[in-house]
């Protein structure tokens, strides 16, 4: 059953749900303001695009927008094979089942969080909502130039990344996110004559009133593996992970009511070690079995216990530990090490600043002692990644041995003096800021320190902290600012986002419905739509579309000559 897996080329992806707050109307409902974020955008990219400028400029006849296509989601359906029923689901869990939101749908939910009767008065602009938005076309999914999704989720403007193949990638078109998220609120600044309110963004995970919201990973493994062996294996490495991929929190607890300072910023919202909910109930392994891709060979592992990070070096052992370590599992040599209780060893992994406490392990775990410090347990999945990485009959490639050789880094400086990963690990960046406060006799209690966690997730630019260590040179980065801008417009070339970003950018009058693994087109002279699936990632590449594009005027044309051509998929 086991094949050997190596290198750390993968389908992967990133989702980031954003703090979104009005700070001059801070009581707007925040689906409000976080449809304002998407609405925004798409309008932005349609002034870049010219055959949608040519349609608008016409005004023959109103273009017909990009639908979000459900078609493909299945978000009751678990790893173990199990379906929820609709009616025994929480809300949050049916994402398959909503719609695009009209004025009078946002204007009455508006008013039952505020406990108003009526609606007239929200839906013609007055109580302090926009006015002059039009709120009867509202976007709240949009499909990107890049390739990527902008949608509202949870009452959160939320970015998910096209589909990439390695961990560089990955960190790279994350930050096209938080480039794409500060153009939308920067064009609202500027139509403030408009009534528009002006909106913050943060790139956090808690609002430190009790209330989390996510930064997940996407990686598609192989369907042949049983989920129990991966559930048990990821369990004791997310639990631990945190040490490098933890953003920081000032405070302790769910609602920060414990004075400090803890690693991670997301690991108290998590209850238990394995489920299906993700805003509710937290599991560390979320079993959700929704592919977007072929279902009978792959896999999509949702993972849910990430923070949000900024910096580019945490972010890349983020994705890139896991892929390494996704493949010991799917080449059947995880190491046996199982942590006895994960969530209670998340929670004190966070808190423990001196990476020092004590695990306990379960008895069946190969190891010499009945307990390890997250830093031990990182170490054995480091040398395990590197005995298998290394047995590799073509050799570690220079990408590969990146992230080992980075792994191994962190782990040597966490052991030494985690203050010298203070221009590399979001969690240090910003304790090293809290630390200073301290030593000056500032409490933790004090509104200062919260304002300073708040600030170093600020997507601005030229007010996020993190971004003022950037400009001052005090933190590392991977990528210049003009390629996260170039990531932002342009999708990656080696999957098949390449072609959704090509279609949006040609064509997204003539798009009818998109998502993951399929689209369906009209062109502008057609009656018939033409609809093309997209099982396989690595298909419809710039490879594979460009040289067809001569060949063509609308986006049907495409479409057909693609499913035409039967070049097999290329295998990972």
């Amino acid at each position: 059953m086991f094949q050997p897996v190596y290198g750390i080329h993968r389908i992967m992806g990133a989702e980031t749900e954003y703090g979104v707050i009005s700070p001059d109307a801070p009581d707007t409902n925040p689906t409000i303001l976080s449809a304002i974020v998407v609405n925004t955008y798409e309008k932005l990219e349609a002034k870049r695009t010219e055959s949608l400028r040519r349609t608008i400029e016409n005004n023959a006849q109103e273009a017909q927008r990009t639908r979000w296509s459900t078609e493909s989601e299945s978000p009751l359906t678990d790893a173990f094979g199990h379906t929820v029923k609709e009616q025994e689901a929480h809300a949050s869990q049916l994402t398959h089942t909503r719609r695009e939101l009209t004025s009078e749908d946002i204007a009455l939910e508006a008013l039952r969080e505020a406990g108003i009767d009526g609606s007239q008065e929200l839906i013609h602009g007055r109580g302090g909502y926009p006015e002059r938005l039009d709120w009867d076309r509202v976007t709240m999914n949009a499909m990107l130039a890049n390739g990527a999704r902008l949608y509202v989720d949870h009452a959160h403007p939320e970015y998910s990344s096209p589909e990439v193949l390695t961990p560089l990638q990955a960190v790279l078109y994350d930050a096209a996110g938080d480039k794409i998220a500060y153009d939308s609120i920067t064009e609202v600044a500027q139509h403030s004559n408009d009534n528009l309110p002006a909106i913050k963004l943060y790139k956090n995970n808690t609002d430190s009133k009790g209330q989390s919201y996510g930064a997940h990973e996407n990686y598609l493994i192989s369907r042949d593996i049983p989920f129990e062996d991966v559930a048990s294996t990821l369990l004791t490495f997310f639990a631990t992970r945190i040490i490098y991929t933890g953003a920081g929190r000032v405070g302790i607890g769910v609602n920060g009511e414990i004075p400090g300072f803890q690693i991670s910023s997301r690991a108290d919202f998590f209850e238990r070690p394995v489920g299906l909910e993700t805003t509710i109930r937290r599991p560390i392994v979320n079993t959700r079995d929704e592919p977007h891709a072929n279902s009978e060979r792959y896999r999509r592992l949702h993972v849910i216990p990430a923070d949000a990070n900024l910096s580019h070096y945490s972010n890349l052992l983020k994705f890139g530990t896991a892929t390494l370590v996704l493949n010991l599992i799917e080449s059947g040599r995880a190491p046996n090490l199982h942590i006895a209780d994960p969530v209670t060893a998340l929670h004190t992994t966070s808190h423990d600043l001196l990476l020092s406490a004590q695990l306990p392990l379960t008895e069946n775990s190969d190891s010499t002692t009945k307990f390890a410090t997250a830093l031990e347990i990182q170490r054995a999945y480091l040398n395990a990644c590197k005995s298998h990485e290394q047995e590799n009959p073509t050799g570690v490639d220079n990408d590969t041995q990146q992230i080992l050789a980075l792994w191994e880094e962190t782990l040597d400086a966490l052991e030494t003096n985690p203050l010298a990963l203070a221009d590399r690990l979001d969690w240090v960046a910003k304790y090293a800021l809290v630390s200073s406060y301290v030593a000056k006799g500032v409490p933790y209690t004090d509104a200062k320190l919260k304002a300073l966690d708040i600030h170093y997730a600020d997507i601005d630019p030229t007010r996020g902290l993190y971004h003022r260590l950037v400009a001052r040179g005090r933190m590392r980065t991977l990528f210049t600012s003009q390629d996260i801008e170039d990531a932002a417009r342009t999708p990656p070339s080696d999957t098949r986002a390449y072609l959704r970003g090509t279609l949006m950018s040609r064509w997204p009058d003539e798009i009818i419905g998109i998502n993951w693994d399929t689209v369906s087109c009209r062109g502008r002279y057609s009656h018939e739509l033409t609809r093309l699936a997209m099982p396989e990632p690595t298909r419809y590449t710039q490879s594979e579309v460009d040289p067809l594009l001569p060949r063509v005027t609308h986006s049907d044309e495409l479409l057909q000559l693609l499913q035409q051509n039967t070049t097999p998929h290329k295998d990972l």
